[in-house]
């Protein structure tokens, strides 16, 4: 029987690394490595705080940059209005001068025509009454139609007139003069008529209807002004 004998390895070979260190290079390994360590922070620190600063410069400038020019376009806005301001003004005050020069002279020009239209009218009045006094009495008519009923008794009624229509109506028209107490007034003018009962007194003459006629042209003049003036504002 063969016998058998146990086979030795050869021993390992090992690395400078595997070899046991004292506590002087240990110490001496810690040291570098904090070292390096303390050195990669710095290293990191300085360049990301060069970096901000670096970027916060450029942020800052584009903010200030941007500032600047909006407030240098709200300071031309301010320069640029008050100059036009400035120019306006003249302008204003002319154009204000004007339409007040054509408000008056309008003013002047309706005043002139309802003083004629009051004119043409009265001598038309007066034309027509010394044709035909008679219509003085469909004044009365009309006069007393207005009145309440029951207010007067027809032989109560008294009707003051100008003397001279007075006696031109009794002569052209006796039938209808005989209706009423006709009285001449050497006071009133010619057209006009007081109409007297035992309760009140009523004016039926030409001239208070004509007074409203004229009030009423006057009225519808200003109205037409007053609408193109309001138009021109709104616009």
């Amino acid at each position: 029987m063969k016998a058998w004998r146990p086979f030795r390895f050869p021993p390992l070979i090992h690395s400078a690394l595997d070899l046991p260190l004292d506590a002087q290079d240990s110490a001496q390994i810690q040291a570098s490595a904090a070292d390096g360590f303390r050195q990669g922070m710095d290293a990191g620190y300085n360049e990301g705080l060069a970096s901000g600063e670096a970027a916060g410069r450029e942020a800052g400038y584009a903010a200030g940059l941007e500032q600047g020019r909006q407030e240098g376009l709200a300071a031309a806005r301010r320069e640029a209005r008050a100059e036009l301001a400035d120019l306006g003004r003249p302008l204003e005050a002319a154009l204000a001068e004007l339409r007040r020069v054509s408000e008056e002279y309008q003013a002047a020009m309706r005043d002139e025509v309802v003083e004629l239209v009051a004119k043409v009218a009265r001598q038309v009045i007066r034309c027509e009454l010394a044709l035909k006094p008679v219509q003085i009495l469909d004044l009365v008519d009309e006069t007393l139609a207005a009145l309440p009923p029951g207010q007067y008794q027809q032989d109560e009624v008294e009707i003051l007139l100008n003397a001279e229509e007075c006696q031109r109506i009794r002569e052209l028209a006796p039938e209808r003069a005989a209706r009423w107490r006709l009285v001449a007034d050497p006071q009133l003018p010619h057209g006009e008529c007081r109409i007297r009962t035992p309760e009140s007194e009523a004016d039926a003459g030409c001239q208070q209807r004509l007074e409203a006629c004229i009030a009423t042209v006057r009225e519808q003049l200003q109205s037409d002004a007053v609408e193109p003036a309001a138009e021109q504002a709104e616009a």
